[in-house]
């Protein structure tokens, strides 16, 4: 596991009371016992605070599995200017 699927991990084990949860690229919001939509927002806003980025309307939810959201960070911290937060 790579420093960026720890750091997800362990921020969806804090938001989602869960020190047991293990995420894989194939797991979706649904199969995670807390992630509704109340817990999606607080999720994600934690991603975004964590790694310092800010997602749009579009990719808040346009992702399907943690996969994807993982992709759509990547793509943000390759690419400051595209979404990270300026000082």
């Amino acid at each position: 596991m790579n420093q960026l699927d720890e750091r997800i991990q362990e921020i969806a084990r804090d938001d989602f009371g869960d020190d047991e949860l293990v995420l894989t690229d194939s797991t979706k919001p649904g199969e995670v016992s807390g992630w509704d939509s109340f817990g999606h927002v607080n999720f994600m806003l934690s991603v975004e605070n964590e790694f310092e980025v800010e997602f749009s309307e579009d990719e808040f939810v346009r992702f399907e599995d943690v996969g994807g959201l993982k992709q759509i960070l990547a793509d943000k911290l390759a690419s400051p200017l595209s979404g990270s937060r300026l000082p």
